[in-house]
């Protein structure tokens, strides 16, 4: 059996699961997310408690077991106190800062590079340690952004220079060695 399946996942106060099937709806302070999952997976609602079950021992039940927990897990996670990520841009000259709602990248092209925030998404920019806060309820969503900032100016080898997650390590390559001694 999944060890990760089998866990329940508790429901904290403040947060409304229905489940009808395979559909799950979540409902929280920080918004409400809608997901139908495959029907090989039983889910149920029980003393406050949401459990997934398989039928059988199928390898493709059992490949769902533990990943349809997990999802629902994040869905109630999400509603529940939201997901951040954090991107640092490192450069000389590169810079974020927001216009309105969007996130405006300095980052060495022509042109500031506009990215509008997705529904359910809000950036925060912190110009003293060129941090950029990625925020919203859906881990999904949060993590498609933030890895779409970072396509913007992924970090380069020789350098550093672009946009990476924080903890992130960039292994380095050595430059050009010079003119040395005969």
């Amino acid at each position: 059996m999944s060890r990760i399946g089998r866990l329940p996942v508790a429901v904290p106060s403040g947060v409304q699961v229905d489940v009808k099937g395979s559909d799950v709806h979540v409902k929280g302070p920080k918004g409400e997310l809608k997901r139908t999952f495959s029907s090989l997976i039983e889910i149920a609602l029980e003393n406050g408690q949401v459990v997934v079950t398989r039928r059988s021992d199928k390898a493709a039940e059992r490949a769902l077991h533990g990943t349809t927990r997990a999802v629902i897990a994040n869905m109630v996670h999400g509603v529940s106190s939201g997901f951040e990520i954090v991107l640092e841009v490192d450069g000389v000259g590169y810079r974020a800062e927001l216009q309105g709602k969007d996130l405006a990248l300095f980052v060495g092209y022509s042109h500031p590079v506009k990215f509008p925030p997705p529904a359910g998404i809000s950036f925060e920019v912190d110009l003293k340690t060129r941090q950029i806060k990625v925020l919203g309820y859906d881990r999904e969503v949060v993590g498609q952004t933030a890895a779409e900032i970072r396509r913007v100016r992924p970090p380069e080898p020789y350098h550093g220079k672009g946009i990476r997650y924080a903890g992130e390590r960039i292994r380095r390559k050595a430059g050009k060695a010079g003119k040395g001694a005969k």
